[in-house]
């Protein structure tokens, strides 16, 4: 004997569709498993979503970043910190060894600015 088993059609309606669309959208269903939760084949939950999501048509792309832009621009802030303090360090190292330089000069009473200048090229000329 032949088995004849019925196929039952589900009919849902459109309150139903809508909600199932929103907690998609949300985030709290997946596609997958709204399929399983409520027995709806993947054709009519892609049907669902293009005609009651406002964000899920079909044709529309959706970029999803690791870091958020918000994130970066954080990032990038504290860096831009972190170098401008460093620059400052340098900044003052380099005055320090002015004012050194210039004691000196004073103390030995010759300018050691020109005077070193002078003495690596008379260095160099030595070795050639």
């Amino acid at each position: 004997m032949k088995k004849t088993s019925f196929r039952v059609q589900l009919i849902f309606s459109e309150e139903l569709r809508k909600e199932v669309v929103n907690r998609i959208e949300s985030g709290q269903l997946s596609i997958t498993k709204a399929t399983r939760e409520y027995g709806i084949s993947l054709s009519s939950i892609y049907k669902w979503l293009n005609k009651y999501s406002r964000n899920l048509r079909s044709g529309t792309r959706i970029v999803m970043e690791k870091d958020s832009v918000d994130k970066n621009i954080s990032e990038l802030r504290n860096r831009i910190q972190e170098l401008e303090a460093a620059l400052g360090r340098k900044t003052l190292e380099s005055d320090l060894y002015k004012i050194i330089v210039d004691l000196a000069s004073k103390e030995y009473k010759t300018d050691l600015k020109k005077n070193f200048g002078n003495m690596q090229s008379t260095i160099t000329k030595e070795k050639k």
